[in-house]
């Protein structure tokens, strides 16, 4: 049982013996910093069912709690909070038998398996700074529920066809002159986007040319012979026609090489990939199903609606009058064909923007409608867009802000950030390139994981590599700087084993985090949110390096001080590592 709820079932023990009364649950915060305590128990809210003055009914809890609780030794009351010391020997027999364990915080997995979606690009062009918050989502929650004790599968669906597919195949075709990736030296999917930005700057030129001939601009955009031949192209891809479906596999094969490379770069994964080619025509047998279970009904001109009226939604279409799908009825199909799929799976998550909030209400409910038991446990991960200094991107106007790109520059940003302050001297040329890799993606994924998801954020690249503050970067040197502690301690042949039974007041507050982070990744895998372990991350980094400001390591006298601190030092350093690992953060040996 863990020293919180030990405190709880005594505290509830308390109130009964004392006072006669039933409490239904302890509220805990951390003590503050001006209190002497370890653990603050807050009176306030017993205030509903004992009456009395907090102050009172804190000094009478804190009393049975110091007698009747062996870990325990003192307690303060201030207004209503109760401040309580914990016993040194508390801290330190947590510590001993978490020290050898690797996998300190994480859980095997146990129950029903999770789905997690994230990606999910189309392949008409290459991933953007959207993507990138996307995929640094989607990963970390799927590494985050994972150590909390599920199995999970990654995966994304492809928008691999459409108009907007068309389009930048019909560019090539005209414009391209038999061009390739190996032809060009370029990645596939910038390829493929360049023709993305070509066809718009031409059908552009023609709407033109149409207004200029008395068309109006709306005649004109419908009208532009580039559009017509797009939507023939589309036309003869669902009917199967041989060269287009031959093109079409082409492009998109150039377009998945290059999406491989990105995603090796950013250093995320997946167990398997959908393909809205193979998807689009899903949902039909399922709303045919829901109509005999009278979740769907059937308009006169044929349509299939939903009536989610009486649940606060709309009336929801979920096949047209001609017997076509709508994305709605794509994605109940998909939903339920992965769980045929993966069995195991007991829920989902969709890492998807803000911007679809409405539309994943509706899938939901609609899938709980049709009687699904895993439907209960569906989640939007949603999220804001992230915006640079220069404003909001479009990506058919070909100012979108390319990952590979600006997963570049946070390479050289670290660069040249690390030659000025000579932060990696000694190392080899090639250590070094490693390690402002590392440097530059830590500070990328770390500013914009450590922001909750649904808030929107104006990511700067400068501030996101400074070695000091709430960065990636800081919290890699602290770790660089144990992994000098602990080669240093291993060389002067530091014990292993010690004697210690008296805790320094930093050495204390050092462990109060160690024992929360279990805790904290069962937090953020419940609220998907990677900034509940990032700033966690911060924390323990920031009160390591006060610790290591104030307390002396290996210059003690002390052996058995000496050989606890690096002790301490080393399981700092592997939490670190671990919050990072969750992050989908490396860490550099040597800063």
């Amino acid at each position: 049982m863990s020293l919180q709820a030990t405190i709880t079932e005594h505290v509830k023990n308390a109130v009964q013996s004392i006072f006669n009364a039933e409490l239904g649950s302890v509220e805990f915060q951390a003590t503050r910093k001006e209190f002497e305590g370890d653990i603050t128990v807050v009176v306030f809210p017993m205030l509903r069912v004992v009456k009395g003055n907090p102050v009172q009914i804190g000094t009478q809890i804190g009393e049975y709690l110091v007698e009747n609780v062996d870990e325990i030794t003192a307690f303060n009351v201030v207004k209503g909070f109760l401040n309580l010391l914990i016993a040194d020997a508390h801290y330190l027999d947590f510590f001993k038998s978490v020290k050898g364990d690797e996998n300190f915080g994480t859980s095997a997995p146990e129950g029903k398996a999770v789905m997690v979606e994230y990606s999910s690009p189309n392949t008409n062009k290459p991933l953007h700074l959207g993507h990138i918050r996307n995929n640094l989502l989607g990963y970390s929650v799927s590494e985050i529920i994972k150590a909390s004790g599920k199995k999970v599968y990654k995966t994304q669906i492809i928008n691999d066809r459409g108009i907007h597919i068309c389009k930048s195949m019909l560019a090539w075709e005209r414009y391209g002159d038999g061009e390739t990736p190996e032809s060009t030296g370029l990645k596939g999917d910038k390829l493929v986007g360049n023709y993305y930005v070509k066809f718009d700057q031409e059908y552009k030129k023609e709407i033109a040319t149409l207004i200029a001939q008395g068309k109006t601009e709306e005649e004109a955009k419908k009208q532009a012979p580039l559009l017509l031949e797009a939507q023939d192209m589309l036309l003869k891809w669902e009917a199967g026609d041989p060269e287009t479906v031959a093109l079409w596999k082409k492009m998109n094969g150039w377009v998945y090489k290059g999406f491989e490379v990105t995603y090796k770069n950013l250093g995320v994964d997946f167990d398997s990939y959908y393909y809205e080619s193979n998807t689009y025509l899903l949902g039909k047998d399922n709303i045919e199903e829901g109509l005999e279970k009278g979740v769907f009904y059937k308009k006169e001109d044929g349509s299939v609606w939903c009536d989610l009226t009486d649940d606060g939604l709309d009336e929801k279409l979920v096949l047209r009058s001609d017997g076509t799908a709508v994305y709605m009825t794509q994605d109940i199909g998909t939903a339920i064909q992965r769980v045929k799929d993966h069995p195991d799976v007991g829920g989902m998550i969709y890492t998807v923007g803000n911007e679809q909030d409405y539309h994943f209400k509706v899938l939901f409910l609609i899938l709980k409608k049709l009687g699904y038991d895993w439907a209960k446990n569906l989640y939007h991960l949603s999220y804001g867009m992230v915006d640079l200094p220069s404003g909001k991107m479009k990506s058919r106007e070909g100012t979108v802000v390319d990952a590979d790109d600006l997963m570049q520059e946070m390479t050289d940003t670290a660069r040249a950030i690390c030659e000025e302050q000579g932060k990696l001297e000694g190392l080899s040329d090639e250590d070094k390139a490693r390690t402002h890799k590392m440097i530059g993606l830590a500070a990328l994924k770390y500013y914009i994981l450590k922001v909750d998801p649904q808030k929107r954020i104006l990511f700067n690249p400068a501030e996101s590599v400074e070695f000091q503050g709430n960065t990636g970067p800081f919290i890699q040197y602290t770790f660089a700087r144990i992994q000098s502690i602990l080669r240093t301690a291993k060389e002067v042949k530091v014990a292993t084993d010690f004697s210690y039974d008296t805790l320094e007041a930093k050495e204390k507050e050092l462990l109060k985090l160690l024992q929360e982070y279990p805790a904290t990744i069962a937090l953020a895998a419940e609220n998907h949110s990677p900034a509940i372990i990032a700033n966690y991350s911060y924390d323990l980094a920031k009160e390591f390096n006060s610790f290591y400001q104030q307390i002396t390591i290996l210059g003690t006298d002390d052996m058995d001080a000496k050989a606890f601190r690096v002790a301490l030092s080393g399981k700092v350093a592997q939490v670190l590592e671990s919050g990072f690992g969750l992050l989908g953060i490396e860490m550099p040996e040597r800063m």
